[in-house]
């Protein structure tokens, strides 16, 4: 089941949101985002949307935002950030968050979805962005320092609604 994350589930998405900042392999965050800040970049407001996925024992296992990717004359192409709590990992979390967000963008009038920073070597990610119909439109590189890889190239990926 995938519904619109409350401050009470903020305990949960920060027990993985941490150690996946921290851990500085996929997301351009700080390492060492405190837990409020990581608060509000994620539960912002409208027009932005925070969702949680939850399994049929309640356990929430994954998270996504998603909003305007831009303001102004920009405001018309969505994007959206994803999380999975690593205990669930491979079980089709990410890819039912990704299609809600799609269907989410859809619906609110978006043209298209772009992310802007998929690092170059998640390649869990960058497979299953593009097996939802996502292509990569450019990619910066040495855009990010991983911790084991070194200097990797950021993905810039998109998809017309």
């Amino acid at each position: 089941m995938i519904r619109t994350a409350t401050e009470d589930d903020w305990p949960a998405i920060w027990g993985f949101l941490r150690p996946i900042m921290a851990a500085g392999e996929t997301y351009t965050w700080d390492t060492d985002v405190t837990e409020e800040r990581a608060r509000a970049m994620w539960l912002t407001g409208p027009p932005n949307r925070a969702v949680v996925a939850v399994a049929e024992d309640g356990a929430i296992t994954g998270t996504a935002k998603m909003g305007p990717n831009h303001a102004g004359p920009g405001a018309h192409i969505a994007t959206a950030s994803f999380l999975v709590d690593p205990a669930y990992a491979g079980h089709g979390v990410g890819r039912a968050l990704g299609e809600h967000a799609l269907r989410w963008a859809a619906a609110e009038g978006y043209r298209a979805m772009q992310f802007n920073a998929v690092v170059e070597n998640n390649t869990r990610a960058v497979a299953l962005w593009e097996s939802l119909g996502f292509e990569i439109i450019g990619t910066l590189p040495e855009g990010f320092l991983h911790p084991a890889d070194g200097y990797v190239g950021l993905h810039i990926m998109h998809r017309r609604l």
